[in-house]
């Protein structure tokens, strides 16, 4: 199974594409601060899995963005997602909109 993250940074959108795990986060990781500049909106629509590896990171990309003055919100969140996003409690955290 050839499993990897795609990212790309358009306008205010950071759009996360194809497998968010603990193996293909590390890229995203090591570009994180300058992934999430002027961030206001995390597109994961194209995410096919994450794991809780993968939903530490999306915290930890909130984080960020809150220390640049921005409070993302998170876009075509799944139902696989939100069920994670639930277990963990992080649904004040992990804000979704349509």
């Amino acid at each position: 199974m050839d499993e990897q993250l795609n990212w790309r940074s358009e306008g205010s959108q950071l759009t996360l594409a194809g497998v968010l795990t603990r193996d293909t986060l590390a890229p995203l990781w090591a570009q994180r601060e300058t992934s999430m500049k002027q961030i206001d909106t995390i597109d994961v629509s194209a995410l096919e899995h994450v794991d809780s590896a993968g939903l530490a990171l999306l915290v930890h990309l909130r984080q960020i963005a809150q220390r640049q003055g921005q409070t993302p919100a998170f876009t075509g969140v799944t139902d696989k997602l939100q069920s994670l996003i639930t277990l963990y409690n992080l649904q004040q955290i992990i804000a979704s909109r349509p």
